[in-house]
């Protein structure tokens, strides 16, 4: 293999590696959420919402509907769907990405937290 091939394909696999997703680990995931979410919000199908909306059935929903819990106008106004790419953002800075959102959190800042996280809610709120 010549060095100039074997260079451009060392970048090639640097720059697949970086654009791909993480996985992330659900048990993880759960710990974290345990720790820092499960005050607030409940995952089980017609759970409470003591301090923040249950989150069962949270991807593909409108941000600010359902959980049976009066969610911010700016959270109402949103015009977030939750998926993958919107809940990252938002448990990233909730108040940056929603400004007036109720939610006292101040974000996963680590990415693999983020994804983490993402990988357990993913599961446990189906």
């Amino acid at each position: 293999m010549n060095t100039t091939f074997a260079v451009v394909l060392s970048v090639a696999i640097a720059f697949a590696a970086a654009g791909a997703r993480a996985e992330g680990n659900e048990a993880r995931g759960e710990r974290l959420f345990n720790q820092q979410c499960k005050a607030c919000h409940t995952l089980d199908k017609g759970g409470a919402s003591p301090n923040g909306p249950n989150l069962h059935g949270l991807f593909g929903r409108k941000a600010g509907t359902g959980g049976n819990y009066q969610s911010s106008e700016a959270m109402q106004k949103s015009g977030i769907v939750w998926d993958d790419k919107t809940l990252i953002e938002y448990l990233k800075d909730p108040k940056g990405k929603v400004p007036g959102t109720k939610m006292v959190y101040v974000g996963l800042k680590q990415e693999a937290q983020q994804e983490d996280m993402l990988a357990f809610l993913k599961k446990a709120t189906q």
